[in-house]
């Protein structure tokens, strides 16, 4: 990223998560979880990655035999989460849908992942 990225106030945080279904805030990160089969989510991962390598900016990811977990924050801005974050995750909801992926709040009521 050529320029400093601006980081968002919480009111504009809060309002761009409202139009991510899904999406939950955690600390200066944005994350949601999705329920996919693991070859499935290697598939979405590598769908991700490309989209991720062309704009500039990309998310932390934790797949799991049965689950896909992603964190987005910007490192370039101290770790805070700026329009790019939001932008990352829309993306990241195109793609998930296209493979196939479902919201797992839905299930089990929450964004995160539990350990296994």
């Amino acid at each position: 990223m050529a320029d400093t990225p601006v980081p968002l106030a919480d009111d504009e945080i809060e309002a761009r998560l409202r139009e991510l279904p899904g999406w939950a805030r955690v600390s200066q990160e944005i994350t949601k979880t999705f329920r996919i089969r693991y070859h499935g989510g290697v598939a979405l991962i590598v769908h991700v990655a490309d989209v991720e390598r062309l704009i500039g900016h990309h998310a932390d990811i934790d797949l799991r035999w049965d689950s896909i977990r992603f964190g987005i924050t910007t490192h370039d801005a101290g770790h805070r989460l700026t329009a790019a974050d939001f932008d990352l995750a829309r993306r990241i909801d195109a793609i998930a849908q296209a493979h196939g992926a479902e919201s797992a709040v839905s299930s089990v009521g929450r964004g995160g992942m539990g350990r296994r």
